[in-house]
């Protein structure tokens, strides 16, 4: 269902918002999880650190593509907020022409530097056919990605988190069976998980598609909408570079994020499978654990997108300052279950014997979990910045925040091991921290100061 959140308690709507959201983030982590208890259980640690090796490369890949498109939802959502729906099923055309464009090319990129980039990665020689084939597998498919995240983000920019998440939930609970199916029955290894991954995105892109055809009107193309005209032209094309600048920018942070971890999983792989796999299922939990503060940052970027197209920017600060309060809250909580739980949550995942690996990641969790609270902060004032259509600022913590974790990572592995490179991340998130929360105050207080000055002009 559509919801216009420029309208009733705006803590209640973001709340009401995240819900689904997160329930949908737990099902999408289902994809991760499953790769890990199914290859880590069935095929063994040699299996599970190929599949972990590799794994912050599709990340890259894929922040970069979810990157975009939700970077294009943002105007989507500002038209929506604006009442312009000609403009939302315009920008919706946009959308789908430039992710298209991009998510082919980068895949024809990625499928072919593949095999210098795992090289380049320290990917082990025992692990580097799995590996190899599980993320060529994984990248021929990113257009399914793209299929489903485009649509599921134009369609929380309208203000719907749940209609996204019943399909997500099908296909992720096929994402299981298949696995098992490929890996148990037809014995494709390594490779069937990756296809599994694939087949069950294909299938929530295409539920989403029809269900949106059949109950979503206002976004319901027409021929009109997908007409460019030679007079018409300039206009059209100011529109594009309007969703490049926010998309691209998005994209590009996303990417860079990628890219952090993609540097320690390097540093981490030339400590061989057991410090791998170890480090996989860390950060897998570690992704189930923050799960919460993503989807309330990725709530108030909607508020936010909707409230801005409506000039309602005291109601933006507002939600923002309610919003960062209970993220303060969550990251509290998802630290205690990691300190007091962590370990028994790892044997979980990888099985109860492989007492050295449990206790190298339960290691990085007892490290990590310390910083939760500026974790927490990133995904709210990131958010509420991007939903301002002010990515540029994002864009900048997040060069910051790669600078910090790659020395950090290379230097700290140098003096004390693998353990140096658990501390990476979290000091990177602190730098990070600190400049969208300046970023933020210092926009939306211009923002503020300049309406009050126009309407007294």
């Amino acid at each position: 269902m559509i919801k216009d959140m420029t309208q009733g308690a705006p803590l209640k709507l973001i709340l009401l918002f995240s819900v689904p959201l997160l329930i949908g983030n737990i099902f999408q982590q289902f994809y991760n999880i499953a790769d890990i208890v199914i290859v880590g259980r069935t095929l063994g640690m040699e299996a599970l650190a190929a599949v972990g090796a590799v794994a912050p490369l599709f990340f890259l890949i894929m922040f970069a593509v979810v990157g975009l498109d939700n970077g294009f939802s943002v105007i989507t959502g500002q038209k929506f907020g604006a009442k312009d729906y000609d403009g939302v099923r315009r920008s919706v055309v946009i959308s789908i022409i430039l992710s298209s464009v991009f998510t082919l090319l980068f895949t024809i990129i990625c499928a072919v530097l593949m095999k210098p980039i795992l090289f380049m990665m320290n990917v082990p020689q025992e692990i580097f056919h799995d590996a190899y084939w599980y993320i060529q597998i994984c990248v021929i498919g990113l257009v399914t990605v793209n299929f489903y995240n485009l649509l599921a983000s134009i369609v929380r920019a309208l203000g719907d988190s749940k209609t996204p998440l019943y399909f997500l939930i099908f296909a992720s609970i096929l994402n299981i069976f298949l696995a098992l199916l490929f890996i148990l029955k037809f014995h494709w290894g390594v490779p069937g998980s990756a296809v599994a991954v694939v087949l069950s995105q294909a299938v929530s892109g295409f539920m989403c598609y029809f269900y949106i055809k059949k109950k979503f009107p206002i976004l319901h193309l027409h021929r009109k909408d997908w007409e460019f005209k030679k007079e018409n032209r300039k206009q059209d094309l100011g529109f594009a570079i309007e969703h490049l600048k926010v998309g691209f920018p998005t994209a590009i942070q996303f990417s860079v994020l990628g890219v952090g971890i993609l540097i320690i999983q390097s540093v981490c792989n030339t400590f061989g499978a057991n410090v791998i796999a170890a480090f996989t299922a860390a950060l897998r939990i570690e992704q189930i654990a923050t799960l919460p503060m993503i989807s309330f940052g990725i709530a108030l970027a909607a508020f936010v997108a909707q409230n801005y197209g409506a000039q309602n920017f005291s109601r933006i600060r507002y939600g923002v300052s309610r919003a960062s309060f209970i993220n303060i809250a969550l990251s509290i909580v998802m630290a205690l279950i990691m300190h007091f739980w962590g370990a028994g949550i790892v044997g979980l995942f990888i099985g109860k014997g492989n007492f050295d690996v449990i206790k190298i990641a339960h290691d990085y969790l007892w490290i990590s979990t310390l910083f939760y609270f500026f974790l927490g902060q990133i995904f709210i004032f990131r958010n509420a910045l991007q939903g301002m259509g002010r990515p540029l600022i994002p864009l900048t913590s997040s060069f910051a925040e790669l600078m910090v974790r790659s020395f950090a990572a290379v230097y700290l592995a140098v003096k004390y091991s693998y353990f140096g490179i658990f501390y990476a991340g979290p000091i990177a998130w602190v730098s990070a921290a600190i400049i969208v929360a300046l970023g933020y105050f210092i926009n939306i207080r211009r923002i503020i100061l300049k309406r009050k000055f126009l309407s007294k002009a």
